[in-house]
């Protein structure tokens, strides 16, 4: 034991030690420090476009190649972004200037594209694809200068500046297209301070872009692959005529400039946010919303249910009793085991699941360990996380099943295991073989996707049995009264008790409370945006938490005095109800927001958003199921029952 604490000491001394020193990042962010002259890498990530949501990888199209193409070895996370790091031919070295260099070929041999490579470029001009560089991680933008609505005076002096990841590949004009053909690298860094003796060393900060398009004839280059750049005014654009070969030169310069911006703080130019107020204006809606319902919960429940308690608990007149009405009378028939009980259970576990990898995920982000920096550390986290909660998902679904009167647990835990995961495999592997026909980079290679199998069924399943064995062989929830033998006859409801009203009904406020976040969340998928308020999104969570117990116990309280006690299935179904708005929002955004005509993309847009209605039905209805399941057992336990 002394051995133990010894060792526990060393591990605290060591930790602390670590933290002490400057040089302790987050793993895989530390800092790169450059001398002047040091080579700074230009890697290329992949073209991606709004308009058809198919990713291509930086080669796809005729771009100059180097000697050698090296891919980098990526993380999960990367490959189902498709993501497809490469390197690239431009020659940038630390603070050193390039005015006009060609990039490959020579000048008097201009780069000819054929027929075919004209058509694509040409068609990936018409889809509006941006190309994404990186350099020393930082990901290429291209500046966007805009007077805002201020007073004429003003305009004068300040512009509104923002930034747009990535770079145009060209522009149309009429029925003509342009490429973008020349890139002005402006790269700002940080000058380090190092003692007298020693070589200044330099961070990299920003990494922008002014993409241009420049005619063969205006671009004057010598033998030596240098060229000059034309007047602004009198050069006209590179255009690329789909209908024949084309021919042209890829230049590049490179400038740099020093910036006070600090390494640690690098990504704020990436992540401003213009409308910070409008997350805040979400949360203290949100916040309103919820003490609303808080009140009215207090209000209706505590004080009905005292004088009912009270009421129940007198024990004056036979000829009262006799007349009782309201939730005591289904007291012998409300934990009655629902049809499906294996069904309920595993959909009831799934959602344990994705809840507890949710909240680890918002939470450790929220921490700032998955910033957007680390690529594809948001989605491998997710995947990891999801298979190994399969354990919490596989116990509490096990010990409902045996609660329900369940026997059969390995065929349970089968279900739980395989049910929820094998409807999402089974919708992105329709969806990936129409992103292969495509030949887009999104799509996910065979060796991934055998990865992704030996982890659901080598990780997740084994760990889903575990749970479930132990659940199943743990007392079973103990409900307060017992159930008798002859289910009573269900009274004829009214119209506002329909199950399809209820789910629009309790829809509604959950969804209010997360709306605004949504849309953010609907940018950075569908919009190559970074969604980074992770802090907003936690408040957003906890709140969604609250509001959907909330409204699961007022819906399951309502049924109940209705004397309708089949409340398992209808308070899963009725509490992820918010899921329907979701998905009416999905297609609002389609509509209104994105520019998407083709088949594929309404296709892949309509799938995954399909999986994530179902992901989100099956959270909601999990919280608002164990929410009423709570509020049922303490009410019918202060109740005595002869």
């Amino acid at each position: 034991f002394s051995f133990l604490q010894e060792r526990l000491r060393y591990l605290l001394v060591l930790l602390l030690l670590l933290h002490s020193t400057d040089s302790f990042y987050v793993p895989g962010v530390a800092p790169i420090n450059f001398h002047r002259n040091d080579p700074v890498e230009i890697k290329a990530v992949k073209l991606t476009s709004s308009r058809t949501q198919l990713p291509y990888e930086y080669y796809s199209l005729p771009f100059c190649q180097p000697s050698k193409i090296t891919y980098k070895a990526e993380n999960l996370g990367e490959v189902l972004r498709g993501d497809r790091i490469v390197n690239t031919p431009f020659q940038v070295s630390m603070n050193v200037e390039k005015k006009c260099e060609v990039l490959c070929n020579l000048p008097n041999k201009p780069v000819v594209l054929t027929v075919e490579q004209s058509k694509l470029i040409a068609e990936r001009i018409r889809e509006d694809y941006y190309v994404h560089l990186i350099a020393d991680n930082l990901p290429v933008a291209t500046r966007l200068e805009f007077y805002s609505n201020r007073e004429e005076e003003e305009k004068k002096k300040e512009k509104d500046v923002q930034f747009e990841h990535g770079y145009r590949l060209g522009f149309m004009d009429g029925n003509k297209f342009y490429l973008h053909n020349h890139l002005s690298f402006i790269l700002y860094y940080h000058r380090e301070d190092v003692e007298e003796s020693q070589e200044h060393t330099y961070r990299v900060v920003r990494f922008e872009v002014i993409p241009q398009s420049i005619k063969l004839e205006d671009l004057k280059a010598d033998e030596k692959s240098m060229c000059t750049l034309p007047e602004a005014t009198g050069s006209a654009p590179q255009e690329i005529d789909p209908t024949k070969e084309n021919q042209l030169l890829f230049t590049y310069s490179v400038h740099w400039e020093e910036s006070d911006i600090k390494w640690a703080s690098r990504w704020d130019t990436y992540l401003t946010m213009s409308d910070v107020q409008i997350h805040w204006f979400s949360i203290i809606n949100s916040v309103v919303v919820v003490f609303f319902l808080s009140g009215i919960l207090s209000m209706i429940i505590i004080r009905t249910l005292r004088k009912d308690i009270a009421n129940y608990n007198k024990e004056d007149d036979i000829e009262d009793t006799m007349e009782e009405s309201g939730w005591k009378l289904v007291h012998g028939d409300v934990f009655r085991p629902p049809q499906y009980p294996m069904i309920l259970s595993s959909l009831l576990g799934s959602g344990i699941q994705l809840f507890c990898m949710i909240l680890i995920v918002i939470f450790v982000a929220m921490l700032g360990m998955l910033s957007p920096s680390s690529r594809g550390a948001l989605m491998t986290t997710a995947c990891f996380l999801f298979m190994f909660m399969g354990v919490f998902g596989g116990f509490f679904a096990g010990r409902l099943y045996r609660t329900l009167k369940g026997h059969r647990w390995k065929k349970g835990a089968f279900c739980t295991a395989t049910l929820y995961p094998g409807v999402v495999f089974g919708i992105c592997f329709v969806l990936n073989c129409f992103i292969w026909g495509k030949h887009s980079s999104g799509a996910v290679p065979f060796p991934t996707m055998v990865a992704l199998l030996c982890m659901w069924f080598g990780i997740s399943l084994p760990l889903v049995y575990l749970g479930y064995y132990f659940g199943f062989r743990k007392q079973p929830y103990d409900n307060p009264v017992r159930t008798n033998q002859i289910p009573r006859q269900i009274p004829e409801q009214r119209w506002y008790m329909n199950k399809f009203v209820g789910i629009l009904m309790a829809g509604i406020l959950p969804f209010g409370a997360m709306f605004i976040e949504l849309f953010f969340i609907f940018s950075a998928i569908w919009e190559n945006q970074f969604y980074y308020l992770f802090g907003f999104l936690f408040l957003v969570f906890i709140i969604l938490v609250v509001s959907c117990s909330q409204i699961s116990i007022v819906m399951v309280y309502f049924q109940l005095c209705a004397e309708d006690y089949r409340w398992w299935w209808r308070t899963f179904l009725v509490s992820g109800g918010s899921a329907f708005y979701v998905l009416i929002y999905a297609v609002f955004y389609f509509v209104n927001k994105l520019d998407i005509v083709e088949f594929i993309p309404s296709l892949l847009y309509f799938g995954y958003t399909a999986l994530m209605v179902l992901s989100f039905w099956l959270l909601t209805g999990t919280i608002g199921f164990y929410a009423a399941y709570m509020f049922v057992r303490k009410i019918y336990a202060a109740v005595k029952i002869d």
